[in-house]
This record gives C-alpha cells, sequence and structure tokens, in this order.
C-alpha cells in the first residue's frame, strides 16, 4: 500500500539538530530524530514511504524568502520525494504577501503553512485575516492546531477563519486541535473546507478514540502523518494500523486523501 506522509518539518543541516531540540523543548517531547533531512528519507523510505508534504516555519518576516527558496531547493534534490509547502508571516503586508504567493506559486510549492503558536498569531486574528485575503484560493494553507497552553490556534479560532474563506480549502493538523481533540471534533466536524491530517495525535490517544475521531470527520478527509522529526514515521505507521480501518479506508488516509487534494 503507497504511503504519503503528509506533514514534515524539514531544516537546513547546519541548523538542524538545534532547530529539533527547539521543538522538543516548545512541546516538552523528546524528538525521535534530529531533524536532519538525510536522517528522514533514509528512515521513512526503510518505512515505505514515497512521499512527503515538507515545510517550514518563519519566526520573523525577513525570514520567509529565504526559507521558501530552501524548501523549493528541498523539493527540486529530492527526485520527486517531496511537496512543499511555503511560509509566510503575518506581519507581511498584502501586497508582500501577494508577491511571495505569486513567486512560490512559480516556484512550483504547493500550499502554505502556518504555525499560529509559534507565529504567535490568532487564527481568526485582523493580520491573519488580511493574508487569507490576499492567499483566497490560490493555495491551500496547512495550519497548525490546537494546544491547550495557548489561546492562538484553538478550534473556534479555526472555525472562524473557514467560516470566513468558504473557498479556501484549509487543513486542520493534529486531528482539528492538538491536546484538544474532543473540542475539535464537536467544532470542526464537517465544515466543507476543512481537511484534517492525523499527525502527533496518536501517541496520545487511545486507537478507539483516534478511531472515533477519525471516522466523525470522515475517512475521506483525514492525511496521514509523522510530524517529523518529533515521532517515528515506523511507531506512527504502527499506531495507524492499531486503528481497525479496512484496506479502503487505510489507502485514503494513507495516499489517496492527500493526492487527490494536491492534485498530483
Amino acid at each position: 500500500m503507497r504511503i504519503f506522509d503528509a506533514h514534515v518539518h524539514i531544516y537546513p543541516d547546519k541548523i538542524a539538530e538545534k532547530a529539533a531540540q527547539h521543538v522538543g523543548e516548545f512541546y516538552g517531547v523528546p524528538m525521535a530524530f534530529d531533524g536532519r533531512i538525510a536522517t528522514m528519507t533514509e528512515n521513512w523510505k526503510k518505512c515505505g514511504i514515497e512521499k512527503c508534504l515538507v515545510h517550514s516555519v518563519a519566526t520573523t518576516h525577513e525570514q520567509v524568502p529565504k526559507i521558501n527558496d530552501f524548501i523549493h531547493a528541498s523539493v527540486e534534490a529530492s527526485g520527486g520525494m517531496f511537496v512543499g509547502f511555503c511560509t509566510l508571516h503575518p506581519s507581511m503586508s498584502a501586497e508582500e504577501v501577494d508577491t511571495e504567493v505569486s513567486r512560490v506559486i512559480a516556484m512550483g510549492l504547493k500550499g502554505v503553512k502556518l504555525h499560529p503558536d509559534c507565529q504567535k498569531f490568532q487564527i481568526d486574528g485582523k493580520d491573519a485575516m488580511r493574508m487569507y485575503e490576499v492567499i483566497d484560493g490560490r493555495l491551500p494553507i496547512l495550519f497548525h492546531t490546537g494546544d491547550n497552553r495557548y489561546d492562538y490556534s484553538n478550534p473556534e479560532r479555526m472555525l472562524a477563519a473557514a467560516k470566513r474563506f468558504p473557498k479556501q480549502r484549509m487543513i486542520a493538523a493534529h486531528l482539528g486541535g492538538y491536546t484538544v481533540w474532543d473540542e475539535a471534533v464537536k467544532t470542526l466536524a464537517g465544515i466543507d473546507n476543512l481537511w484534517f491530517d492525523e499527525s502527533s495525535s496518536l501517541g496520545f490517544l487511545t486507537a478507539e478514540k483516534a478511531r472515533e475521531y477519525i471516522l466523525a470527520y470522515g475517512t475521506d478527509r483525514v492525511f496521514f502523518g509523522t510530524d517529523y522529526p518529533m515521532w517515528s514515521a515506523a511507531e506512527e505507521l504502527e499506531r495507524f494500523d492499531r486503528l481497525g480501518f479496512d484496506d479502503a479506508q487505510r489507502e485514503k488516509i494513507l495516499w489517496d486523501n492527500i493526492t487527490g487534494f494536491l492534485g498530483i
């Protein structure tokens, strides 16, 4: 069965270990790997993972073009394994967002990744909404969502953004709300322009509860993801196998949903 990892963070080698360490400190979770691209590709190929959706996050406005150039170069060097999402920052002006979106589309990047908790903005805040107005319909947006420690990306804010831009396709990562899964399902299930990945969720939930959440969203709306470098692909695939989905459902979540979403 073909496998597409729909949630992978990548970093330049010279900062990869430090970046991975910072992520671990932010979440209080030990990292499974060092954050290097070569480490990921070697281990992921051993697990039968053919493709990965890769991205990185700009914590300042000034980092955006450099990170997007890195994502593009990594996609080009991957031999077809990587599909790239760009980064943007809500402090950018509408004109700057427009210019950068046009540039990354020309480069072949397929979407936008935003991390409200790390970038310190509310999903439905004024600056963010201005950014979505420029992006609207041009590229899908993958959001980090949830975390009971913060109020940047809770499910209610995700819902507000999705309703404000009903034609904008959005992915709510971590089953719609990292550490607030019950609230996420109650709030976000059935929203037409929302899809979900199950990264950084299966290790915290029972198999029964994870299956319940995925079925609530619909097995045609959920993507498999590892959140590299946080988790081991081998362990995440074992956790996924324990959910008890049939072959048709597995094919959707592991491959068909994300390739259809991206049009590849």
